[in-house]
């Protein structure tokens, strides 16, 4: 049997802010760190190292500014950067998989395992908050559905065939891949990230959205979301890259901007469509309520 377990709003605003301020802070000095100080990534190859120094560039001036903004209007009760919130969360989480388990043990390996674990369980709270919430009466009737739904599956399916395209003739052959030899990686853990998680996630979110369940709606801003600040963070690897001379592939560059570009039209007209909440708190009376065109009780938060 199933216990049940409610929060105030007030309460699970702390719980926000509680998750993303470490969060913040340990991403600030993981980056700082990465892009000022050079012994970081001194045992890593040359391409690696830009590409590491082009995301840290990423997530310092970009990631963690709109971290720090979503978790505040969050906090306060902004259902539309609570979306953001939680498409940084999968990005963080995404990226620092590959920080903790791909580089060489360095001096910030207990910060890359602080980012790991507070994007992990801010992810999950985010999760678990929402999970039984009535999403469909976020949205208006104007949510693009097919849109959304296009978008996710030409994505996965244009990564599977790249990533496919460069595994199965290395299989068949017994050879190690370009991109395990450029890194220097055991094996590419950006092959098993999409492989196993991200682009099965995009297909399932696709198919929940076009079978009109509410689970769909809730992944899909968020994965929108995420794929913009992936875009955003291989566009700051490729121009650190040219930048430093390595031979790139600049299709990439242009494809990313695109995907970017589409991305963010779609979450924008995505976000459109939900109806916004604020939260405004009386100390007076002990009391919280919502107003957006009307002012209604505050739910509390389930945990199942």
């Amino acid at each position: 049997m199933t216990e049940t377990k409610q929060i105030d709003e007030k309460t699970h605003g702390k719980i926000i802010l509680a998750l993303s301020l470490p969060l913040l802070v340990f991403l600030i000095i993981a980056s700082y760190f990465g892009i000022f100080i050079t012994e970081t990534y001194a045992e890593l190859t040359v391409s690696f190292t830009a590409q590491g120094i082009g995301q840290d560039i990423v997530n310092l001036f970009i990631i963690s500014p709109l971290l720090l903004i979503s978790s505040i209007l969050y906090y306060k009760g902004n259902r539309k950067c609570m979306f953001i919130w939680g498409g940084l969360l999968v990005y963080i989480f995404y990226a620092y998989v590959i920080y903790c388990f791909a580089l060489p043990f360095n001096s910030l390996f207990l910060v890359y395992c602080a980012v790991l674990g507070f994007s992990f369980y801010s992810l999950t709270y985010f999760l678990l908050t929402n999970i039984n919430e009535p999403i469909k009466e976020w949205y208006k009737n104007n949510v693009p559905i097919k849109t959304v739904s296009r978008f996710f599956i030409i994505i996965a399916f244009l990564f599977y065939f790249v990533w496919l395209k460069e595994i199965i003739p290395s299989l068949i052959t017994g050879e190690t891949t370009q991109s395990v030899i450029e890194n220097g990686f055991l094996t590419n853990p950006i092959h098993v990230l999409d492989i196993a998680f991200f682009l099965p996630a995009l297909l399932i979110t696709a198919i929940l959205l076009l079978k009109d369940n509410k689970y769909g709606l809730l992944l899909a801003p968020i994965l929108l979301a995420f794929t913009i600040f992936m875009a955003l963070a291989i566009i700051g690897m490729v121009f650190v890259m040219v930048l430093s001379g390595i031979p790139t592939d600049m299709s990439l560059m242009v494809i990313f901007i695109a995907i970017t570009i589409l991305g963010t039209l779609i979450l924008t007209i995505v976000l459109k469509a939900v109806e916004n909440r604020w939260l405004m708190i009386f100390n007076s009376n002990k009391s919280y309520f919502f107003f957006s065109w009307k002012s209604s009780p505050v739910p509390n938060h389930n945990f199942v």
